[in-house]
């Protein structure tokens, strides 16, 4: 403990940090002991670092938005679902729903439970873009039927995706047992529901890039991946450089930090394909976006 004099406009610096703390605590913005590390961040923390973390933190969310807008852009005008994983549109949303019942059991903010919520919803808003959704009424209780789309089952891309889950099941459920068994002996736990809600969200925090995987391996047997939005793409590896630069900066157990490298693996991956394979500019990828959809140069009429 070091006790010595600061100037009046720290000390000013610092009563307006505290200050703006207690309105964000009183809003539900700020959790107890975020306080805390923020001002480890500020102190320990390489100044020059802190303000580049700051001024990319504002770049991320923008290219936040702007990614988010364009997904949501793609599959409200989706007609077809070739060359896509229906799977891990349906995978992405149990993911989501674990995240936000964790969320949910550990009392979180109000505003971050907002946005995962609305993740949520648009992850099943997403399945109803994916696949054909009716409600079956022959039994007392009105059950929710998913049927593929026709441009999904009618080619190769529904046999791939299969067999990529099949082999993803095996692995995800080795690691979720695994995992779940390790928590129970080790870590504490306020009932079998935190436990098991727990478990399952570790597991997607640190093994999630295996969700990806089946887009991969469809490209990987296709022996071609579609024109490569580099928009959207940009703004996808934008993201993750930024994450990097949040591990380094934020304290977080290890596992937790190598895990925000996950992004990086899968976007060098889907760049080697892009590279490796001719480009298919029919077939739409991942971002559901295809060579035809870009706008074509007008041609001059000859003789003019």
């Amino acid at each position: 403990l070091e006790v010595g004099p600061i100037s009046m406009t720290k000390w000013q610096l610092f009563l307006q940090i505290e200050q703006s703390f207690q309105v964000h605590r009183s809003y539900g913005s700020m959790l107890e002991g975020e306080a805390d590390e923020l001002k480890r961040v500020f102190l320990e923390g390489n100044p020059y670092l802190l303000g580049l973390t700051m001024v990319v933190s504002l770049l991320h969310s923008l290219f936040d938005f702007l990614a988010f807008k364009n997904d949501i852009q793609f599959w409200n005008k989706n007609k077809s679902m070739e060359g896509l994983s229906a799977k891990s549109v349906v995978l992405n949303f149990v993911c989501q729903l674990i995240v936000f019942l964790y969320l949910l059991d550990n009392e979180t903010s109000w505003m971050i439970l907002a946005s995962s919520g609305i993740g949520v919803c648009i992850e099943f808003w997403k399945i109803g873009k994916a696949m054909h959704i009716e409600i079956d009424r022959s039994g007392k209780i009105p059950m929710l039927r998913f049927r593929d789309r026709e441009s999904y089952a009618q080619n190769k891309t529904k046999e791939y995706d299969a067999i990529a889950m099949k082999y993803l099941t095996y692995v995800l459920f080795f690691l979720v047992i695994c995992f779940s068994i390790y928590s129970l002996k080790y870590e504490k736990h306020k009932s079998w529901y935190s436990w098991i809600l727990s478990s399952l969200t570790s597991c997607v925090y640190m093994f999630g890039f295996i969700m990806m995987c089946p887009q991969l391996f469809i490209n990987y047997k296709l022996k071609s991946v579609a024109h490569m939005p580099w928009r959207q793409m940009t703004y996808k590896f934008l993201n993750t450089i930024i994450d990097d630069l949040f591990a380094f900066v934020i304290k977080m157990p290890m596992l937790h930090r190598l895990s925000v490298f996950r992004d990086d693996v899968i976007f060098l991956i889907y760049l080697y394909q892009r590279w490796t394979y001719p480009v298919d500019k029919k077939r739409v990828n991942e971002f559901g976006f295809g060579g035809e959809d870009e706008p074509q140069a007008p041609q001059t009429l000859e003789g003019s």
